[in-house]
């Protein structure tokens, strides 16, 4: 399916674009403050922060149907082997989170074993409300009404907000960068991701993914166009909503001194909703022009979505050291429009790089790798000899 390959593709761009003006985490030591640098940064975090982040675990979940529906259609139950495979996503994360802490394939990999058991899940009704009660943040609602109630502990502030750049980032070596990552950058991200409510809202985007698949929303788009349509003008409806209303509502909330996690908390939440309202129109629209006539244009995303791991790394290997004190320390003069139009030359580089290594080859090297560890085998084709399809493997 060439339009999930681009959709996965154009969520990969908005990624990158969100980490190269982010300094790859080191913007938040010297944040911009001249208007032009702090207008670009506050326009890439309105369109992509949070919601490129969605829109890969959304497609996470579609592919996690796709694996296992091919299998069972072959008569094969998959979930060992799907297990494993998301250890070796797991190991791949923890050996990047060495070089950089802000890996998400990690917190993918674990993320993923909870769809496990959900997919023997048949209601999709039940798979839906499921998908939507994750989303909802119901652990951070707990702690807004813990906290409206006077309990002391749901009146403590989130701890990763009181996190600061490591210094050795800004001026160590490689070997204190990647002691740092070991001791303090691996407990900070799984931290962040739980305090931040991401990893209720990746399981539930997950869920929602695996039900797009399992009703076909990629694989016969053709019957979805009312839906994509009417679900477009809602989801941009909310999104508009949200954004205007969320500082009014956030003020309805009652606080003082000893009780202002409730308004902070409910800040948060609503912003989460508007990422994830914005993240349904980047995704409804992107689909909605892609079959609608732009196949041509945005399906030339759909290489760079098909080799996502391997570029994924392949950004943070090349940029980390632009950035970090052990390479080029760039992170203190490099301004935020210097960033993002590096950010977007060195993504035009990668879908050259992708678009001619697929010439050549069925698939990027790391998910080669990742294929080939899955099956226990190294009799994975790789090198295309002629036109046909790939032979040996199932999908």
């Amino acid at each position: 399916m060439e339009g999930l390959d681009a959709l996965r593709g154009f969520a990969l761009f908005g990624l990158f674009i969100v980490h190269m003006p982010e300094l790859f985490e080191l913007y938040w030591a010297h944040p911009a403050t001249d208007p032009l640098q702090l207008a670009v940064h506050d326009a890439v975090w309105l369109v992509f922060a949070g919601k490129a982040f969605a829109l890969l675990a959304l497609s996470f979940g579609v592919s996690f149907f796709i694996i296992m529906d091919r299998a069972a259609r072959r008569g094969v139950d998959f979930t060992g082997r799907f297990v494993w495979r998301l250890v070796l996503l797991a190991a791949m994360g923890l050996l990047h989170g060495l070089w950089y802490r802000g890996d998400i394939l990690e917190v993918l990999a674990v993320m993923g074993l909870f769809l496990v058991p959900f997919q023997r899940v048949r209601s999709n009704r039940l798979l839906l409300a499921v998908a939507v009660f994750f989303l909802l943040q119901p652990l951070m609602l707990v702690r807004i009404a813990a906290g409206l109630a006077g309990a002391e502990w749901a009146n403590q502030p989130l701890r990763f907000w009181s996190a600061t750049i490591p210094q050795v980032y800004l001026d160590g070596d490689f070997a204190g960068t990647v002691r740092m990552n070991v001791v303090d950058g691996h407990g900070f991200k799984w931290l962040f991701m739980y305090e931040s409510g991401r990893l209720s809202q990746l399981l539930g985007l997950s869920l929602v993914g695996m039900l797009l698949g399992r009703i076909g929303f990629f694989a016969r788009p053709e019957a979805f166009v009312r839906a994509r349509t009417v679900g477009l003008a809602i989801a941009l409806t909310c999104a508009v909503a949200l954004y205007l209303a969320r500082e009014p509502l956030t003020q309805l909330v009652p606080a003082t001194d000893a009780m202002s996690m409730p308004r902070a908390l409910t800040g948060a939440l609503l912003a989460s909703l508007f990422d994830l309202a914005a993240m349904a129109v980047l995704m409804l629209g992107f689909i909605g022009i892609y079959y609608g006539g732009g196949d041509r244009a945005l399906g030339l995303l759909a290489p760079a979505g098909r080799m996502t791991l391997t570029l994924y790394v392949l950004q943070s290997l090349v940029f980390v050291p632009v950035f970090y004190g052990y390479g080029l320390g760039l992170h203190a003069s490099m301004s935020q429009v210097q960033a993002l139009l590096l950010g977007l030359a060195a993504f035009a580089a990668q879908l050259v790089f992708a678009h001619l290594w697929f010439r050549r080859f069925w698939y990027g090297p790391l998910e080669w790798l990742w294929r080939a560890g899955t099956y226990l085998t190294w009799d994975v084709p790789f090198v295309k000899r002629g036109t046909g399809a790939a032979e040996g493997m199932p999908a």
